[in-house]
């Protein structure tokens, strides 16, 4: 048995067995554009499986070394990766530029940061593992675009792309190549997608028959950006690489075919997903950000629980019978998070915070804890395990305290509070998570009501609308 033999028998022993067949038959047989950048939510689709076991079995890969994880951050505009870190350390909470769109943003781990995977080189060797020896449109599929971005089919795709590009050309260190241009009236970007570099055409004005000069230099600069203005005629373009590197000028079009070549788009796997995903938690415990970095997620579910008279429970039942009945509770509870694709943050005492990428997972979970809470009272004959739930959902950042991955905020405030609110067996939920409309869709699938009151919470100073699920 060789090393990949013995790493993949490793992942099936620890991932779920249809999700772990499917990572197996991607890397035995995958092309090597398929294991540049695996995307996990798409591997999924194409599987018929889950999303939640094939994103575990991926992470277990990473952890057995068949796989490597990188942190993507992507170009809101195009889709293209800024940069690639191996971990989420590396991503900078400052802003990032794309030259290709003229664009500044902040990383968002909501969209902005995806997580994809490549097969270890120690595993199979693919092309990618050599970016310098890859070809323009191969470059641009596994190396300069994320997975989000869904080309489209051979046959289009190559009209499209001859329709779009004017000329490319590979130059290697130190080349240098002159290239002759007929401007007609529309605009023209040249791109290199290994220094990210780009300068754009703008052409305005009558024709000329005069030759027009622009002279561009790739260097050890990333993204940098320039802008001119020509007119309709003939342009001699001298392109410069100082690099250490070889570089891939493309002059595009800039106009619709280029739009319909690289507008597509296909759900992927965020970085806010993964953050919330108990798999991760439970692997990379301490792997994830740095003491002093600060990473805006816009939009978190919180889901704060509190077991109702333990200190009680405690006195009446025995020290040891009732850290085996709190040790009960804390498992179902990490069972069902994990079930409704949620992660346990942290237990604070008899209390848990969990995470949830929509509030529709966390009412799910909120309603299944309650549920579970009552069969596990019934099989004792006794009613002294009451969980009080609060659900609120809201912007935050995502933080590392203690030596661990944790969120700071209001919304964070605001869910400990509303939790606080609830009574025994009690769950309350603000208007922003049930204005969710696959949240409202499961209360009625479920038949679960929801009494609206106007209540004040500790610290916060204006009144906040909150429900209580009956």
């Amino acid at each position: 048995m060789d090393e990949s033999d013995a790493l993949l028998a490793a992942l099936h022993r620890t991932a779920e067995p249809e999700a772990a067949r499917a990572v197996e038959r991607l890397l035995r047989h995958g092309s090597d554009a398929d294991l540049a950048r695996i995307n996990a939510v798409h591997l999924a689709a194409q599987a018929g499986l889950d999303e939640e076991p094939v994103i575990a079995a991926l992470l277990h890969g990473a952890r057995l070394g068949l796989l490597e994880l990188s942190w993507n951050v992507l170009c809101p505009s195009c889709g293209g990766v800024i940069e690639a870190p191996a971990s989420l350390r590396g991503v900078r909470s400052s802003g990032y530029h794309c030259a290709f769109c003229a664009l500044d943003s902040e990383p968002v781990l909501d969209d902005t940061v995806e997580v994809t995977f490549t097969v270890s080189p120690r595993v199979r060797r693919i092309a990618a593992h050599d970016p310098d020896g890859l070809g323009l449109w191969d470059y641009q599929r596994q190396v300069f675009f994320g997975s989000g971005v869904a080309f489209p089919e051979p046959e289009t795709f190559a009209t499209l792309a001859q329709r779009a590009i004017v000329d490319s050309v590979e130059l290697k260190a130190g080349e240098r190549m002159i290239l002759g241009l007929q401007l007609g009236p529309e605009p023209l970007i040249v791109l290199d997608p290994v220094t990210h570099a780009a300068h754009s055409l703008m052409v305005e004005g009558e024709s000329t028959s005069e030759r027009q000069d622009l002279a561009l230099v790739f260097d050890t600069a990333r993204a940098s950006a320039g802008r001119g203005t020509f007119r309709p005629g003939p342009l001699r373009l001298s392109l410069d690489n100082r690099s250490t590197r070889r570089v891939l000028p493309t002059i595009f079009r800039v106009g619709p075919d280029i739009e319909a070549l690289l507008g597509g788009r296909r759900p992927f796997l965020t970085a806010k997903r993964l953050l919330s995903n108990q798999t991760f938690r439970d692997l990379y415990r301490t792997d994830t950000l740095d003491i002093d970095q600060r990473l805006k997620i816009l939009s978190l579910t919180f889901l704060f629980t509190d077991l109702k008279g333990s200190t009680a429970l405690y006195a009446r039942v025995g020290d040891l019978v009732a850290y085996d009945l709190v040790r009960a509770h804390f498992q179902i509870l990490h069972e069902i998070v994990a079930a409704e694709g949620g992660a346990v943050v942290k237990t604070i005492g008899d209390a848990v915070m969990a995470t949830f990428i929509g509030p529709h997972r966390a009412v799910a979970a909120a309603l299944r804890m309650r549920a579970a809470m009552q069969d596990l009272n019934r099989e004792r004959g006794a009613d002294d395990l009451v969980l009080k739930i609060g659900l609120h959902e809201g912007p935050c950042l995502a933080v590392s305290l203690n030596d661990r991955q944790d969120y700071f905020g209001q919304t964070v405030n605001v869910a400990a509070r509303v939790q606080q609110l609830a009574a025994s067996g009690g769950i309350f939920a603000t208007d922003t998570v049930l204005r969710h409309p696959q949240a409202a869709r499961h209360l009625a699938e479920t038949r679960v009501s929801a009494r609206a009151e106007l209540r004040r919470l500790r610290g916060i100073g204006e009144p906040v609308a909150v429900h209580e699920l009956i």
